[in-house]
């Protein structure tokens, strides 16, 4: 339970760090996000920020969403999302203000990355979970990269919930923990993230402070 931020991923490149290393990075485009709500516990049953993130146009923008924004004095959001904290941190904060990247993350702080997969539609057993197929000699035809028997004989005659076999892959809530903050931007709100992060080019991220390991 802690705050973060809402952020786009731009794409990955390299960087030779000082020790002579070529390191991958992710870019990240993180904030500024707006401030657009309040929970408390008294009134909602827990504590959180909600959170704007992102530029919508404003003749694409709901009426009552539009109406919201106003009352905040700001222009329409793409994204929203809620971030719980403790109820003491909630004084900290004020509804229309915005959260900048260099409020939360520094240089060499740990994160965790929330994002959606990249979607890979419909794919086989081989490329989905990994299965070897079968061999490639002599008397095996067209089943190179089958999944093989799925049967379980006359009794329960039926196939077992949760078998391995083909269909959609991707386009799943993927969590990467313990990645390296390299460097902050902070003129031009972008994060330099050591390694790889979920999702293709202009995804929506969650950025936190790591929740285990290393600080």
């Amino acid at each position: 339970m802690s705050l973060g931020l809402l952020g786009r991923k731009i794409g990955m490149t390299q960087i030779n760090s000082e020790e002579g290393q070529r390191l991958a990075v992710t870019a990240v485009e993180v904030g500024p996000c707006l401030i657009m709500q309040k929970k408390t516990v008294e009134k909602d049953g827990y504590a959180a920020l909600k959170l704007a993130f992102g530029s919508r146009k404003p003749k694409k923008t709901p009426k009552a969403l539009k109406t919201t924004f106003d009352k905040l004095k700001s222009t329409p959001r793409r994204y929203i999302r809620e971030f719980r904290i403790a109820s003491e941190e909630l004084g900290k904060f004020e509804e229309g203000k915005e959260i900048q990247l260099q409020d939360l993350f520094a240089v060499g702080q740990m994160i965790d990355v929330a994002g959606t997969t990249k979607g890979r539609g419909f794919t086989g057993v081989v490329k989905k979970w990994g299965m070897k197929g079968n061999r490639r000699t002599h008397g095996t035809h067209e089943f190179f990269r089958h999944g093989g028997s799925i049967g379980t004989r006359t009794w329960p005659g039926n196939v077992h919930k949760g078998k391995k076999m083909g269909g959609h892959y991707g386009t799943d809530r993927v969590t990467i923990k313990n990645l390296r903050v390299y460097q902050v931007l902070a003129d031009r709100n972008v994060l330099l993230v050591q390694g790889a992060l979920p999702g293709a080019g202009n995804g929506l991220l969650e950025i936190h402070p790591a929740t285990h390991g290393k600080k």
